[in-house]
């Protein structure tokens, strides 16, 4: 069975792989910057897990870094959003 950081560092590689093959694929920049974001909180709650050992941390820790992930990610999307309509 693989390690864990192994399989979170391919999985991190397909992520990034992603973040640069799929924009030119979006019909729509809201949509993709949304899913550009989406894969950007996916690869950062990867990375606070594994990389930085929080799966085995306190709920309350683990919660909080993953909440401010989203909030970020969510602010960057607003951000985007506001500037599309505009």
């Amino acid at each position: 069975m693989p390690d864990r950081l192994n399989v979170t560092w391919i999985v991190l590689i397909g992520l990034a792989l992603a973040t640069i093959l799929l924009p030119p694929l979006m019909p729509r920049p809201l949509l993709g910057n949304a899913l550009l974001l989406a894969l950007a909180a996916i690869k950062g709650r990867r990375i606070a897990l594994d990389f930085m050992d929080l799966r085995t941390a306190p709920a309350l820790w683990r919660g909080l870094v993953v909440a401010w992930i989203l909030i970020v990610v969510l602010f960057a999307w607003l951000a985007s959003a506001v500037i599309a309509l505009i």
